[in-house]
Formats: structure tokens, C-alpha cells, sequence
């Protein structure tokens, strides 16, 4: 939601008149945190774990997110907000860029801190946007520097098209008035080349404050309520697709049909019905037809993935259990889905 004051990896230079290194952002040092707002009034600070960034002696600077690696501290709230708030299916990573003059930095050798507004690029949800912020540059050692924000940088979820986004995360949490803007706070360390720390090593989410977690990607298996907290969550992300009164498949669904092929591969013990949908246009005898066939085309794309039969089924329930009024556009199509839910395999 915020990455976006990522920025500061300005970092820039901040080595000496000589020859001047390039830079590596530290993993196991840095910190990316956000904060919203909920109910009006409700804080929450959740953080980005996963970082790599670089910075090269001509004043290049990239560093990558992986939003697969947010972490509330709860591992429900992570799934929305990776699925239902980032899309990680379809968007992985967030990428912040930016183009300085070391000769701007050439005082910190001397003076150890300075303070600077640094303009930056942010590549998040398939969307750019020129920002800038506020940072603090402190040279720790002749092969430290820290890049920081000086204050919160505030990031608007609609200036990267992630307003619905709120929408379906209020849904799927049952709470209102999410404050669409987030406060963005970092503390980017980076190290001289040469002098890089240890390999990095991951730890399980919610155990440690700082440093990478293992994403879903790392691990083998998932707890039975690992996966239900997956299969409840990718039921509400709305981005399986269909031709309009048609059974085929869009194209366009192929990023979250992936996502639960990985999802079932790690959920060995459990098999998965595909439930679909309908609004109540059309008799309810044609809409229960297009519902089980929606269905069976899903679970047929599931197996063509590689998931095996005998963990998936399919049923369609037509305009049964609507999920909003079929009164306008947009609630039909929130009553057009699909869901997934699991039970054991029998033995």
C-alpha cells in the first residue's frame, strides 16, 4: 500500500573525493514500515520484509520490494492484503528508481549527516509515479551509510489505481472507512562493496522486527489453516474472468489460476471444490447451467496446471447466495464469482 517512501535509497555517494564505491542495501538492517487507518481512527503498522537494493558509484539507484512479504503480524491479514490489496499474483514486486549527482552528497564524508529532498520513481501495480521525499543520510562508517525518512511520507492508494482494492479489503475484513493514503516510514542501510554482511537468513513471519521472512514460495506444505486462509481470500480477489453468458475462460485469469495451483500443490491433504455463481439475470434453471459449467472449466484449468483430479470438484449454485443486492452493475458482478473452499481427502 505504501511502499512507495521507499525512496530513500538516494543513498547516493555519500563516499569519499576518492574513488567512490558502489553501494548494497543490507536486509538484515533495513526497515520499511507503513501505517493506515481504519474506522477513522484505528492505526495499524504493518511492514515490508523482503528488500534488495543497489546504488552505483555514477548515482544509480533501484531497490525492489517483494510484496509477498508484507506482514501484519497475523497470517490471515497478510493473505488480503497480498491478494486482495497488492495482487501479487499479478504484481510481485514494487521497484523504486532514481537518478542523483553524487556531487551532492560530497560534504558527508565531513559532515556525517545531511539532510536532503530526493526524487524518486516508484513502479507499484503496474503503474509510475514520480514522488519525492524527505530523507536523512548518515555515513555510520566509511562503508555505512543509512538513507531514512525525516518524516512519514504519505502514499495515495489512487494514484496506482488501488482505491477498489480498499473496497475488497473492507469486505473481506468486515470494517469501514479504510483511510485511502498510508504513512510510509524507512530506515535503508547500505554497505560499500567489499564489505557486504553475512548471507542473509530468513525467519518465519511475526518472529523477528527486522530483516526477510519466507514467503509462501519457500516453503513445502501449508498448515490446513494456512490454506483455508488462501482459498478463503483468492475466493474474493474477482479475477477469474469469463466471456459474458459464456463458460471460457479469459485469458486474463490465468495469473490467479496459477496462484491456486500453487496454493492446492501445498495443501496435500485437503481437497478443493470450485463453487461458481451467478447474478439473477436470466432464469434461475439457465443461471444454475452457466454456474456448473463456470465451475467445471475452472477445475478443468486446475488439473491442465497440474493440479491432481482427485483433489478437485466443482458445482455451481447459480443466483443462490448473493453476496450483494442484484440491483446495480456492480453488485452483479461482485453475485458472478467464484469460490474455493477445502475439506479433508477422504482416505
Amino acid at each position: 500500500m505504501v511502499l512507495a517512501a521507499l525512496l530513500g535509497l538516494l543513498v547516493f555517494e555519500p563516499h569519499a573525493a576518492n574513488a567512490a564505491p558502489n553501494w548494497a542495501l543490507d536486509p538484515d538492517a533495513s526497515v520499511l514500515t507503513y501505517q493506515s487507518v481504519k474506522k477513522n481512527t484505528i492505526v495499524e503498522t504493518n511492514k515490508i520484509r523482503n528488500i534488495t537494493g543497489t546504488l552505483s558509484s555514477a548515482g544509480d539507484a533501484k531497490v525492489s520490494f517483494d510484496l509477498n512479504s508484507v506482514d501484519t503480524g497475523v497470517d490471515l491479514r497478510n493473505v488480503r492484503m497480498r491478494f486482495l490489496f497488492f495482487e501479487t499474483f499479478k504484481y510481485p514486486t514494487a521497484e523504486l528508481t532514481a537518478k542523483v549527482d553524487p556531487a551532492a552528497f560530497a560534504d558527508l564524508p565531513a559532515k556525517r549527516r545531511i539532510k536532503a529532498t530526493l526524487p524518486f520513481r516508484l513502479s507499484l501495480h503496474g503503474v509510475d509515479k514520480d514522488l519525492e521525499a524527505s530523507v536523512v543520510v548518515t555515513m555510520i562508517s566509511d562503508t555505512q551509510v543509512s538513507v531514512a525518512s525525516e518524516a512519514p511520507v504519505a502514499v495515495h492508494v489512487e494514484d496506482f489505481g488501488l482505491l477498489p482494492n480498499v473496497d475488497k479489503l473492507q469486505q473481506a475484513a468486515n470494517v469501514t472507512n479504510i483511510v485511502p493514503t498510508a504513512s510510509v516510514s524507512f530506515d535503508f542501510v547500505f554497505v560499500a562493496d567489499g564489505s557486504k554482511p553475512a548471507a542473509v537468513k530468513t525467519v518465519a513471519a511475526g518472529t523477528a522486527d527486522v530483516g526477510p521472512v519466507a514467503t509462501d514460495a519457500a516453503k513445502a506444505n501449508f498448515s490446513d489453516e494456512e490454506c483455508l486462509n488462501r482459498f478463503a481470500v483468492l475466493s474474493r480477489t474477482g479475477a477469474i474472468y469469463f466471456r459474458p453468458a459464456s463458460a471460457r475462460l479469459d485469458a486474463k485469469s490465468r495469473p490467479l489460476l496459477t496462484e491456486v495451483e500453487g496454493v492446492v500443490g501445498k495443501c496435500p491433504t485437503l481437497k478443493v471444490e470450485v463453487s461458481g455463481y451467478t447474478d439473477s439475470d436470466g432464469s434461475p434453471e439457465a443461471n444454475k447451467a452457466l454456474s456448473e459449467r463456470r465451475a467445471q472449466a475452472v477445475a478443468d484449468a486446475l488439473v491442465a496446471g497440474g493440479v491432481p483430479r482427485q483433489q478437485i470438484s466443482a458445482a455451481g449454485h447459480g443466483e443462490e447466495s448473493p453476496v450483494a443486492a442484484n440491483d446495480t452493475p456492480k453488485n452483479k458482478a461482485l453475485n458472478r464469482r467464484i469460490e474455493f473452499s477445502a475439506t479433508k481427502l477422504a482416505n
